[in-house]
């Protein structure tokens, strides 16, 4: 696997790319304060199945941080350019929390370019777009969730760092995905941890039924952070979902 800089503009995105020439090619983004080994479990069940390439957005794990934060749409825009830049093709878009509002916003520019598309977690939900509800889901979602968890978390969020971390906050609250949903074309797969405070099943439903070609799945007994602990089980989901396209 090689991991390398990516510098477009006045932005630097991480990438990890296993290289892998045969198969889909994946593209992960993760969510607020968190990175690349955040999908380190599923980066490494979709191995099987093709390239797998995940990314450190400007600003968080070993990306630097931008003089200022970008909007969600800006953020899509970035990553069209990273995806063209790198010569991807056509991947497998999937994004997880803050990720999904960036990748969504991708997949609705450019319905060219991402065919298919895998939301995990899908932010923010519309009836708690605020910092103090949101950062209290937040709370709620990691009660009595497992050390390994939380410590991959701490790590993330302590590269991050606390004002950085508050700027995208912010972005991603004012930021409405369901104004978003409707116009992306992708084939697309929205996956919820059947416990997940920050994801109400409501909400999910309603994500779902927003995107023209969409189903959704639940992982029985995760939360917020699901494909951390059940990598495997998210692979599955993502690859049976790709087959069906």
């Amino acid at each position: 696997m090689s991991v390398r800089k990516v510098v477009l503009g006045d932005h630097e995105i991480v990438t990890t790319d296993t290289d892998e020439a045969a198969g889909r090619t994946f593209l992960l983004v993760h969510g607020i304060g968190m990175g690349i080994s955040y999908f380190a479990q599923l980066s490494s069940e979709l191995e099987s199945y093709g390239r797998v390439v995940a990314i450190d957005l400007p600003g968080f794990g070993d990306a630097a941080e931008p003089e200022a934060a970008m909007t969600m749409a800006q953020m899509g825009a970035l990553l069209i350019e990273f995806v063209e830049v790198e010569d991807l093709g056509r991947p497998v878009l999937v994004g997880h929390s803050m990720g999904t509002q960036v990748v969504a916003e991708a997949a609705a520019q450019r319905p060219d370019l991402f065919p298919e598309l895998v939301l995990v977690a899908p932010t923010v939900n519309r009836l708690e777009r605020s910092i103090r509800r949101q950062s209290w889901r937040m709370m709620q979602d990691l009660f009595g969730e497992s050390p390994s968890v939380i410590s991959v978390g701490a790590q993330n969020y302590a590269k991050t760092g606390p004002r950085w971390f508050v700027k995208k906050l912010r972005t991603m609250m004012t930021h409405t995905i369901e104004d978003t949903l409707p116009h992306i074309q992708a084939h697309t797969l929205v996956i919820r941890g059947s416990r997940d405070r920050i994801c109400p099943r409501s909400w999910v439903e309603e994500v779902t039924e927003l995107i023209p070609d969409a189903t959704m799945v639940e992982v029985a007994g995760r939360g917020h952070e699901t494909m951390v602990k059940d990598g495997a089980c998210v692979a599955e989901y993502i690859v049976a979902h790709v087959g069906a396209a």
